[in-house]
């Protein structure tokens, strides 16, 4: 294949996967971060989750994410170590949109 082939094909490739999809999900988080300040949504601080370590309960990341249900072991920076069944998982507190805690039996 000669240079002008080569151009014709991966130049257009190489413009839609390196400039224009990162564009559009910059633009996707700065409308969703304009919804949440318009809505009063806060975002949740480490002085929030600290005060579960140690509880079991269940971490939502919303309707695109998954539901975790674990004991949290630690809480750093921006990150929620959990303790679950398969082992221990990290999470990104950007992305919890609610957890719930589950009542100790003892």
């Amino acid at each position: 294949m000669d240079l002008s082939t080569w151009i014709a094909v991966y130049l257009p490739l190489f413009i839609v996967f390196f400039i224009v999809l990162p564009q559009q999900r910059e633009q996707n988080k700065a409308v969703i971060m304009r919804l949440k300040r318009r809505r009063g949504e806060i975002v949740m601080t480490n002085d929030v989750l600290k005060k579960y370590i140690g509880k079991k309960c269940m971490i939502s990341t919303g309707s695109f994410g998954t539901n975790i249900s674990g004991k949290i072991i630690n809480v750093n920076e921006n990150w929620i170590e959990v303790e679950t069944r398969k082992g221990n998982q990290l999470i990104n507190a950007e992305y919890v949109q609610s957890i719930k805690v589950f009542q100790d039996s003892n």
